[in-house]
């Protein structure tokens, strides 16, 4: 009985690594931060490639942070989502396009109705190919985008990504209500429409 539970242990941690281990499945992963998790996570939950979307903290200086110990802004950390998606079917560019319709670029340490460091945008690269991308995703709107601010959203190197409670992933879909009245509430659409016009995603 006890050598049966050992192997079912280690194979439940093989499976958890491998399934896990992003690279080891030909994924990849993009870390974005756009103010609140629960509205950065729906447009790209629904995309063709994208095989899951985790909202949590990241860009901080303390480990293993809570989501009270975020949102009272002392750890340093943005709330966040970790895209992990197959290049094969979904680029890195494609990715950065769907992140800069669902934010608003113009101001610092905030977004929307949401106020302060936690809830700055910023996209977190992984190497040197993303932080490429990132850089003239960024040039090509400030050369075209349809707005007249400038474009203040950090591009900075990923550090540590601690997932979010359980019950922040997959809020929208856990809670339409509250989620639309906060959505709505918070002018996030509004705001959106005035900047991207009908073309936010």
């Amino acid at each position: 009985m006890r050598k049966c539970c050992v192997l079912l242990f280690v194979y439940l941690l093989v499976t958890v690594t491998i399934v896990g281990s992003v690279g080891a499945a030909g994924f990849a992963e993009a870390i974005f931060a756009g103010g609140c998790f629960w509205c950065m996570e729906s447009p790209f939950d629904s995309l063709p490639g994208v095989i899951s979307v985790t909202p949590g903290y990241t860009g901080g200086h303390t480990k293993n942070p809570n989501y009270k110990e975020v949102s009272a802004g002392g750890t340093g950390h943005a709330e966040a989502v970790r895209v992990v998606y197959d290049p094969s079917r979904i680029s890195y560019s494609a990715l950065l396009t769907v992140y800069w319709h669902n934010i608003d670029p113009t101001v610092a340490d905030r977004q929307f109705c949401d106020v302060g460091h936690q809830y700055r945008s910023a996209i977190f690269y992984l190497g040197k190919e993303q932080y490429a991308a990132a850089v003239s995703s960024k040039s090509a709107l400030e050369r075209n985008k349809p707005f007249k601010d400038p474009i203040v959203t950090e591009i900075t190197p990923a550090s540590g990504f601690y997932p979010a409670e359980e019950y922040h992933q997959h809020y929208y879909k856990k809670n339409p209500l509250r989620y639309t009245y906060y959505r709505n509430s918070c002018g996030r659409d509004k705001r959106l429409k005035e900047l991207w016009g009908d073309t936010n995603h």
